[in-house]
């Protein structure tokens, strides 16, 4: 079930995220679906400072897709109450099958923030949680990072 005003669209509390979101989901994805294999096993530009280094573009691309489906889980899970779920394994498919997993687990995201308000707390990992917008914002942060780096 939703949180108070979640689906409502003239009180969406993701409205300005989730169209940002919607739109580097959008970019990053097809820009690795229109890649040959040669540039997806390439390395991408170089990090900027404080964030990794990845061997191929396909690695970042599954760099993103993790955070997104990462982020995801924590929503859902804190959406179907204090038992929760498992969190998903993402599987690793070929480097052509990258652009498509991170549109799957970009608009996973996506809906997960149709089931939490932005203030709700999250669990990330075993001992991390935090507000579900920050779950969403660093997702975010890791997708853009991949999306310039491309």
């Amino acid at each position: 079930m939703a949180g108070p005003g979640v689906d409502d669209p003239g009180t969406d509390p993701w409205a300005l995220v989730r169209a940002e979101l919607e739109a580097d989901v959008r970019r990053v994805s097809d820009r690795l679906r229109s890649l040959s294999a040669t540039r997806l096993a390439s390395p991408p530009a170089p990090p900027e400072q404080y964030w990794p280094p990845y061997e191929s573009r396909a690695q970042a691309g599954r760099a993103a897709a993790f955070e997104l489906a990462r982020a995801a889980g924590a929503l859902e899970a804190a959406a179907a109450g204090p038992l929760g779920r498992e969190p998903r394994e993402l599987p690793v498919l070929s480097d052509f099958a990258v652009g498509d997993q991170v549109a799957v687990t970009g608009h996973d995201l996506l809906a997960a923030m149709g089931l939490v308000p932005p203030d709700m707390t999250v669990w990330t990992g075993a001992i991390e949680h935090g507000p579900a917008a920050q779950a969403v914002s660093d997702a975010a942060k890791v997708l853009a990072d991949v999306r310039r780096r491309l």
